[in-house]
């Protein structure tokens, strides 16, 4: 890996820039990215032909916030539990829009990815034997969840940052990207922002992978840390001329915090995660009357109901006047004893009792809260998209969740297409990049002058506020109820965020505003592309539920695609989807599923 500084500029007018020649760029510091890292090198690719950048400090992702488990079918508990099963699960909570061959890949892989883990070091719950322990999650046909009590994303990305840096694999940190570089219909690099330093940094690459999360911060109630899953991941490889897909379906995860948002000691938490793990252990719904309100919609599964009928459940509740002072309903796991759940749920526990909540003595308030963006970036077998040298894997990708993402499945997902994806690029024995000069001129000298031009920029708006208008107009427009009228009303709406988002008062590159002027834009794409797969798509299926097309309609069955239309704004186009395999197939005709009544 060659850095450069300052080169010599056929343009003298060019912002100055550090120039990085790097065969193999990956974008995005967490469980995908550090997974395909350790790929490429493990088969063979020197560490330093591999970059592995992070917008925040190393080992700090988006990961860690994944706290339940990681799905793959062992059989700890239930021996007769193995792959097809689980890949009917994915399919079925899908509504059978997933792309079969992707459900494949992973749920093959996982029990192999699993023990690779232990073999690492992985921090994982254990039963009385020491096998690694499995839990039940949500509309899983049996007990497949693997966990370090409910800390499994810290835990997990911690493991695979200690393995990367045993293979010396080198990483940047507060590294934004901005664009992606294309020679033809070919990836060459990327264009970004040291944050520290504000200078430019082109990365000039043989191979690029997208890790960089999903969009499921465009909505201003989510379980997302702040500034992060603003579409990043997808919005780059849409500029660049990749096609997304299925950008419509956004899981709204049942229990989110809900919380008194005057109150300051609170207000920061409302909508994050209490993980669904909570529910795996036997926590239960209640409305404010008291009532156990799930027996009504979902007698058999009760509380562990796909995520989307939980969802959809608990808002009914709060519509219909039986929520809380706080806009939710309890989750009260108290019948469980105070060392069981410091035990399980050790993290949780750890959050309420900071803030004067003991959850071995009383209830917790939660509502839905936007957590999944199950579309992303379309890609083929391996990961790579429309763009040769490409990749897109994790929740940047879609294809393995189809209309509603299974818990659990995206731990899941980030190692089986990590792995896929290293492996991919470490077979193609890539050279060394080069540079060209017209690449230099038509996309590397406009990058930078966008950059230039926003920095220091005077104008009407804050980028915080418009920031915040997008996410509300995605809530107001495209949340858990959907209609056509409000989706046109949204696109509306999004045009004038667009027109504001070019009239913005922004600081230097080092500054927040810089950062939040930059999301703005890629979440004007991914908010584009939800309401109008939404608006598209004239059914309900999975967390996708429109009150004026209230069923699932079969010829609906269908992948929406986004691209760059030849004359500016965004096309769609849909295609069937493939069938699963004969093996996955008798799974699904077996018809498992979980009866939520074992557990108690």
């Amino acid at each position: 890996m060659e850095s450069i500084a300052d080169p010599e500029l056929t343009d003298a007018t060019l912002l100055p820039y550090e120039q990085v020649d790097v065969p193999v760029l990956i974008i995005g510091a967490g469980a995908a990215g550090a997974r395909a890292a350790i790929e490429v090198v493990q088969e063979g690719t020197d560490p330093e032909d591999v970059i592995v950048l992070g917008k925040r400090g190393h080992g700090d992702a988006h990961t860690t916030w994944a706290r339940g488990g990681i799905n793959g079918a062992l059989g700890t508990h239930d021996p007769e539990d193995d792959w097809t099963v689980h890949a009917a699960d994915t399919l079925d909570e899908g509504h059978f829009v997933n792309d079969p061959s992707k459900v494949e890949t992973v749920t093959k892989q996982m029990p192999e990815r699993l023990h690779e883990l232990d073999d690492w070091g992985m921090n994982y719950s254990r039963t009385d034997e020491g096998e690694i322990d499995q839990r039940y999650f949500g509309a899983q046909s049996f007990r497949r969840t693997a966990f370090a009590g409910d800390h499994t994303g810290e835990s997990l990305l911690d493991t695979l940052v200690e393995r990367a840096q045993s293979l010396s694999i080198p990483y940047r940190e507060n590294v934004m990207i901005t664009s992606l570089l294309t020679e033809g219909e070919t990836a060459t690099g990327a264009v970004g922002v040291d944050l520290d330093t504000g200078k430019p940094v082109v990365f000039n690459s043989n191979a690029v992978v997208l890790a960089a999360g999903g969009y499921a911060a465009i909505y201003n109630r989510h379980t997302s840390r702040d500034d992060e899953n603003n579409g990043d991941g997808p919005a780059l490889a849409y500029q660049a001329g990749a096609r997304l897909m299925d950008m419509e379906f956004v899981q709204f995860h049942p229990t989110g915090m809900a919380v008194d948002e005057t109150d300051e000691e609170w207000a920061s938490w409302s909508g994050r995660l209490v993980t669904e793990a909570v529910r795996g252990e036997g926590g239960r719904l209640h409305n404010s009357e008291g009532e156990r309100f799930m027996k009504r919609y979902s007698p058999d599964q009760m509380e562990l109901d796909a995520r989307d009928v939980v969802a959809r459940a608990i808002a009914q509740e709060v519509a219909e006047g039986r929520g809380t002072e706080n806009g939710g309903v309890y989750l009260d796991i108290s019948h469980r004893d105070a060392e069981f759940i410091q035990k399980r749920l050790p993290r949780m526990y750890e959050r309420f009792q900071s803030l004067g909540v003991d959850m071995a003595e009383e209830p917790v308030e939660v509502a839905p809260t936007s957590h999944y963006g199950m579309g992303g970036v379309a890609v083929d077998e391996t990961g790579e998209t429309d763009i040769d040298g490409l990749f897109a894997i994790g929740e940047t990708m879609a294809g393995v969740h189809g209309a509603n993402r299974l818990g659990g499945n995206s731990l899941a997902e980030t190692v089986a297409f990590g792995t896929v994806a290293g492996r991919t690029i470490a077979a193609r024995g890539l050279g060394s990049p080069v540079l060209d000069e017209e690449v230099v001129e038509t996309q590397v000298a406009p990058a930078l002058a966008t950059l230039e031009e926003l920095t220091n920029r005077e104008g009407q708006y804050a980028p915080r506020a418009v920031f915040e208008e997008l996410q509300s107009v995605m809530w107001d427009h495209a949340g858990i109820l959907r209609d056509g009228e409000t989706l046109e009303s949204g696109l509306e709406k999004l045009e004038t965020i667009r027109r504001k988002a070019q009239d913005l008062t922004v600081g230097g590159r080092t500054s927040q505003s810089f950062e939040v002027a930059i999301d703005i834009q890629f979440m004007l794409v991914a908010a584009t592309a939800v309401l109008r797969g939404a608006l598209e798509r004239e059914e309900s299926r999975g967390a996708h539920y429109r009150t004026d097309y209230e069923e699932i309609d079969p010829e609906w069955q269908q992948n929406i695609h986004f691209e760059q239309a030849d004359l500016g704004g965004m096309a769609t186009s849909v295609e069937p989807v493939e069938s699963p395999s004969e093996a996955v197939q008798a799974a699904i005709d077996v018809g498992y599923e979980l009866d939520y009544h074992q557990l108690e």
